[in-house]
């Protein structure tokens, strides 16, 4: 069997990140635990890119246009949906995964999902906090794997 396995370097890449400002207290830990993680990978700081929307709904769209600019071997979406009363966590949920899935499938340019969709806030901050679950830099690391093994495959 051909092992296929690539090591986590990022050096040389250049990545993209969009993050949504909406439950931007649990974005802005994912964001320091990606960008420590790339920073950490090799990724330079100056091939980081960052690009705020408003919410993980508009995240997509803005993964499309920095996917499609040719600037960023990869792209990492941070975001945090955290349910309520309503049926509106499900349907942001859905549509943000769906997506960001498309826009990888799309364009070919690994595109990472760094939603947290979460029950209430308590989940929300073990996952993102950089000291426990540390969602940020877990995604850093799928998009830097992605990245190697896309272009391994050639």
């Amino acid at each position: 069997m051909k092992d296929l396995s690539v090591t986590l370097d990022g050096s040389g890449l250049r990545i993209g990140i969009v993050a949504a400002r909406f439950n931007d207290a649990i974005v802005d830990q994912m964001l320091d635990g990606a960008h420590a993680r790339l920073l950490a990978l090799g990724v330079a700081d100056e091939d980081i890119s960052l690009a705020w929307v408003a919410g993980a709904f508009e995240i997509p769209l803005a993964a499309r246009a920095m996917a499609t600019s040719g600037d960023v071997d990869g792209v990492l979406c941070l975001g945090c949906v955290i349910r309520g009363e309503t049926p509106h966590f499900d349907f942001v949920a859905s549509e943000a995964s769906a997506g960001i899935l498309r826009v990888g499938l799309d364009t070919g340019v690994p595109t990472v999902f760094g939603v947290l969709t979460t029950e209430d806030m308590a989940q929300a901050v073990e996952r993102a906090a950089v000291d426990r679950g540390d969602k940020g830099a877990d995604c850093a690391d799928a998009a830097v794997e992605l990245v190697q093994l896309l272009r391994r495959l050639g």
